[in-house]
């Protein structure tokens, strides 16, 4: 007998250890875990009845053995509430402070009741010492509290078993072994309970305290193999799932916590196997690169890009902070918005107001607002600007003579001609019709005369094909330039058409310059 108490022993003192090990290791990872408040309790009463009970079956006299049994019970009632409170926080039920309140009236009458048990005998009729055991053990005769103590604990781990039962079906699998170990650990001290209750365990020794050990021993595999508190699903799987939007949850330490179907849509590579990873480790799988948006703010708004089957998609990031009930961030929530076709049409609406629709160069409007920044920017720098006006000899008589198809092409042909003499500093834009203006910074009038020039004899000599027919396009040139006076763009424009007309009375084909107005 001796021997199986001292295993006994041994076993409930590793429950013991088991829970302070867990109570440590949650509070110093309190801040990556929502629920450490209530399981730093919870760990902490379960370690104190374990260590309270076990040195109660070493202790030698009955006055030591109720002094313990008075320790085991500042711990093992208040087990049962913290219990219930932190299976609740898990799946999202919360309680009012006064609910919450309510459950540690019982627990606190019960450890009263034990304290003082010598004055009523209200908790045990009657303590006593083993005479059978060849070791000292205490027996006990139950009293009215008892009963009210034991019907209040087993409701209560009854009450957390039924509330994770129920949460099973709308919990992703990813989550279900977690859940499978918390509903566990509420059955097992339950059964062991109840059957200690029934007189039938060896020896009518309490199986609970030994159980703990089990149940503490799973816990620590959940946490490791399972991130069981630090990861937790802290968003509603009924709304979760039915967004448009893609969502990644992370937890305070921007590791993935969860994601949406739609996300899973959007980034088919996606996999539940890196859930717990840090969202840039996550990826840098999927793409190569961190995670290209900053999302370690609240209210950030800004488009990511992104190739979905070979095309490139838009989505808008937004985040938020995900915050407890005490008011603390626990989490980040990043939204992924789908707005390719909302960019799409801006872009075409971009297009239609900045460029001209058949030459892709820019339109008339865009060239008189950034012609006149390019003329303020040559006033501030006192440097000159040159302005070229050309247009398409003869271009009605393309149009009769060939079509207006071929009149497009033909206009088409004259801005990928010109393209390839003009760099990015230049402003090239269609002006109207067949008529084209170039904006030349830092260019003195006989700069713009000789890149006029150029552009001539290109034009003159890559004549228009189509369909085996080769169609000559010549154009004449006007070119004007500012040289430090207060000549608007619109008077520099007159200036370079009057000269664009000189070259027109001259036979066309060729490049005329405006004379130089000193200001």
């Amino acid at each position: 007998m001796e021997s199986h108490i001292n295993s006994y022993i041994t076993l409930v003192a590793t429950s013991a250890v088991l829970n302070v090990f867990l109570c440590l290791y949650t509070y110093v990872r309190r801040a990556e875990i929502p629920s450490s408040k209530i399981f730093i309790l919870y760990t902490a009463a379960l370690s104190v009845y374990t260590f309270g009970y076990a040195i109660e079956l070493a202790s030698n006299t009955l006055e030591q053995m109720k002094f313990w049994t008075v320790v085991e019970y500042i711990g093992m009632p208040f087990s049962a509430s913290l219990g219930l409170m932190l299976m609740m926080q898990y799946t999202g039920k919360t309680l009012s402070k006064k609910a919450s309140a309510a459950l540690f009236v019982i627990p606190s009458i019960t450890l009263f009741m034990v304290a003082t048990n010598d004055f009523h005998h209200l908790f045990y009729k009657r303590v006593w010492l083993r005479e059978d055991s060849s070791v000292p053990l205490m027996d006990i005769a139950v009293g009215q509290w008892y009963v009210v103590h034991g019907a209040f604990t087993f409701s209560c781990l009854l009450c957390a078993c039924l509330i994770l039962v129920g949460q099973w079906k709308h919990t992703k699998k990813m989550y279900r072994r977690q859940l499978l170990t918390l509903i566990t650990s509420q059955i097992i001290p339950m059964v062991a309970a109840f059957v200690y209750l029934l007189g039938l365990t060896p020896g009518g020794m309490d199986p609970v305290p030994v159980l703990m050990c089990i149940t503490s021993a799973m816990y620590i595999w959940a946490i490791l193999s399972s991130r069981l508190l630090t990861i937790v699903p802290i968003a509603k799987d009924s709304i979760f799932e039915s967004m448009r939007e893609g969502v990644i949850v992370l937890d305070s330490s921007n590791r993935l916590v969860d994601y949406n179907k739609s996300l899973r849509d959007m980034l088919p590579e996606l996999d539940f196997s890196m859930v717990g990873q840090p969202l840039n480790d996550v990826w840098l799988s999927l793409a190569g690169e961190t995670f290209p948006v900053e999302y370690g703010r609240e209210g950030l708004q800004t488009d990511l890009y992104w190739q979905l089957n070979g095309e490139t998609v838009c989505y808008q990031v937004r985040t938020s902070y995900v915050y407890n009930k005490e008011g603390q961030a626990v989490g980040t929530l990043i939204m992924l918005i789908d707005i390719t076709a909302q960019r799409f049409l801006q872009e075409q609406l971009k297009q239609l107001a900045y460029f001209d629709g058949l030459t892709k160069i820019y339109n008339r409007t865009q060239f008189l607002l950034r012609g006149r920044e390019i003329l303020s920017e040559a006033q501030l720098n006192l440097r000159p600007t040159a302005f070229i006006l050309f247009d398409i000899d003869h271009f009605k008589r393309i149009n009769d003579t060939y079509g207006h198809d071929v009149g497009d092409q033909a206009i088409i042909h004259v801005v990928s001609v010109c393209n390839r003499y003009l760099n990015s500093e230049m402003l090239f834009a269609r002006y109207g019709g067949e008529e084209f203006v170039i904006a030349v910074p830092n260019a003195s009038l006989q700069d713009g005369e000789q890149l006029a020039e150029k552009l001539r004899v290109a034009l003159l000599n890559d004549p228009l094909e189509v369909q085996g027919t080769r169609i000559p396009l010549t154009s004449s040139f006007g070119v004007a330039q500012y040289n430090g006076g207060s000549d608007s763009l619109e008077s520099l424009l007159r200036d370079a058409d009057t000269a664009l007309y000189e070259s027109k009375r001259n036979g066309r084909n060729t490049v005329f310059a405006h004379a130089v107005s000193l200001g």
